[in-house]
């Protein structure tokens, strides 16, 4: 299982792997790109060194970037090495999905053919999963993704910072990233060959025809969408023309595209990002919908051209299929939020939830500041920052503004009910912390496996035994932690003792029926704390109650 500081640093790569993608596309050349992806390598993937081997037109591989060594790009940058030797490689050793690794004991053979390469010496490994220096990792880029297509080049990496060989972590995000690579490659060239027909429109008027039918190819034959569309006058955005790659992504035939613009297709919450997005040089990620009604995320990057020299001005739009980045994204962030055992918000998420539901400002500060400045209260919220009508979204608070209290700051303050045997009828965000009794010996007498069958279980049936918006959560171990909002003194009594009954019935695992208890501290979530004090509190009432309910059984059986 992952351990309790992993998902941080997994977020951390994946906030860095995130970035350098994004970087990618913003090269000017061919050759900023290239660099790009050896400098995105280093940055990104925690790699020392980094090389680019471009596919030449005769088939051979040059090295076209090297990053992280000035004595590697001396000796390495703008020699070639055969295709037949590259073929070699990339037959050899291991598949790590659509990467080779080949390691030290295979790779000496490798030592004297005609492919540049820079390596040290260094000690044999002292455990299994050491990076050596002689072990050599490369990553295909192809031109459709697993492995498909034609090869565009390779990516060799070398010496990973942590001084390990990457796991299936690391692998899957040198995979990904050699995929966008080659993407981003593609589109380089694309764009260099799109700018020198748009050069050639601009500047050679007795050859107009010939750069139109230059333009027509590539903009027909182009890989990714094309699109045309209006720019000015009353018809402003509306499509003229599309390429087969845009009517196939969105499964419209193209006379059925020319009755749409952009902000017709786009979905109504990226309807701003398309807005903010400038003619000139503008480039945003949003969704399109398809004919089926579903939706695919693309890139867009606008230019604009004009159809003479002084005639009118269109808008060339470029789009390019994301959807199996974003796939990618959605699914790294998952697996960096969420248990995965139980497939539960882990305690990373938590916390996360529990402190954008609080702020610094304590009960009570508000009405104190409003007494004190001599402000008159005009807001329909009480003193603590409520609604009567309970829609005012929160947003956080930092203070107030010029000295004195802000009477807008649009966030409901959370403030515990009263302590004590009556319930008064005010609610508040319930923290209920669950220990599972009898769990360790679970444990010890039948595995593991067993145990993370019974968490498992118990998750299940905590997350049946909730409303939907309330979330289940495992905090670590047999501790699990649900948050409830709108609930009193005697509700979330209640909750606790639904969910103790949910947990008590015998659970099945290879046939045989175990049980575990379970002791629930109910704490409660109030501005002026933070999520740390709120979790402690809960933890210690749960203790005060597995203790009282220890007492009882034994006094019951004496």
């Amino acid at each position: 299982m992952e351990t309790e500081s992993e998902p941080y640093v997994r977020l951390a790569t994946l906030r860095q792997l995130h970035q350098v993608v994004a970087e990618l596309n913003t090269a000017r050349s061919l050759a900023d790109t290239l660099q790009t992806v050896a400098d995105g390598a280093i940055t990104g993937l925690g790699y020392e060194l980094a090389a680019v081997n471009l596919v030449r037109p005769d088939g051979d591989l040059v090295v076209a970037a090297v990053a992280g060594s000035a004595g590697a790009e001396a000796l390495m940058a703008g020699r070639a090495g055969s295709r037949t030797s590259w073929d070699r490689r990339l037959a050899m050793g291991e598949r790590w999905g659509d990467l080779v690794f080949i390691p030290h004991t295979e790779g000496w053979v490798l030592d004297d053919d005609d492919v540049p390469q820079w390596h040290t010496a260094g000690p044999a490994p002292r455990f299994p999963d050491e990076w050596h220096p002689m072990d050599r990792l490369f990553a295909p880029m192809y031109t459709a993704a697993n492995g498909g297509g034609e090869l565009l080049g390779v990516i060799s990496v070398d010496r990973p910072r942590n001084g390990r060989r990457p796991g299936p972590w690391g692998q899957e995000a040198l995979q990904m990233y050699a995929f966008q690579s080659a993407i981003a490659i593609s589109n380089a060239r694309l764009r260099a060959n799109m700018q020198r027909a748009l050069v050639r429109l601009e500047r050679e008027q007795q050859a107009l025809r010939a750069s139109e039918e230059s333009f027509r190819q590539a903009f027909e034959y182009a890989p990714s969408g094309m699109a045309v569309a209006e720019m000015g006058g009353d018809q402003h955005g509306r499509l003229l023309r599309t390429n087969d790659a845009l009517c196939r992504l969105l499964g419209r035939p193209a006379s059925g595209m020319r009755r749409y613009s952009f902000s017709d297709l786009v979905h109504p919450e990226d309807i701003g990002t398309l807005l903010r997005t400038s003619a000139e040089g503008g480039r945003a990620e949003l969704r399109l919908a398809r004919r089926d009604g579903t939706y695919v995320w693309v890139s867009l990057r606008n230019s604009v051209v004009a159809d003479t020299t002084d005639g009118p001005r269109f808008l060339l739009t470029h789009v390019e299929d994301i959807e199996e980045r974003k796939r990618h994204e959605l699914q790294l962030a998952h697996r960096a939020s969420h248990d995965s055992l139980t497939g539960l918000p882990n305690s990373a998420e938590l916390r996360a939830r529990l402190g954008a539901r609080l702020c610094s400002r304590p009960p009570g500060s508000m009405a104190d500041a409003y007494a004190s400045s001599g402000v008159i209260h005009t807001d329909p919220r009480d003193a603590h920052g409520f609604r009567p009508d309970g829609k005012e979204p929160f947003d956080g608070l930092d203070g107030f503004e010029g000295g004195l209290p802000a009477p807008f700051d649009h966030h409901v303050h959370l403030v515990a009910p009263a302590d004590g045997p009556a319930d008064d009828g005010s609610k508040g965000l319930a923290v209920l912390f669950c220990d599972l009794d009898g769990f360790k010996s679970i444990n010890d007498r039948f595995g593991h496996n067993t145990g993370d069958a019974v968490l498992i279980e118990v998750a299940r049936r905590l997350t049946s035994g909730v409303r939907d918006g309330d979330t289940v959560a495992r905090l670590g171990g047999d501790e699990f932690v649900v948050l409830a909002d709108g609930l009193g003194t005697a509700d979330a009594e209640d909750l606790a003792v639904r969910l103790r009954n949910a947990i008590i019935p015998p659970i099945r695992v290879e046939g045989r029926a175990v049980r575990v208890g379970a002791s629930f501290g109910i704490g409660w979530a109030s501005c002026g704390m933070t999520a740390e004090e709120v979790l402690e509190s809960a933890d210690q009432r749960m203790y005060v109650e597995k203790r009282s309910r220890s007492k009882a059984n034994r006094r019951a059986a004496g």
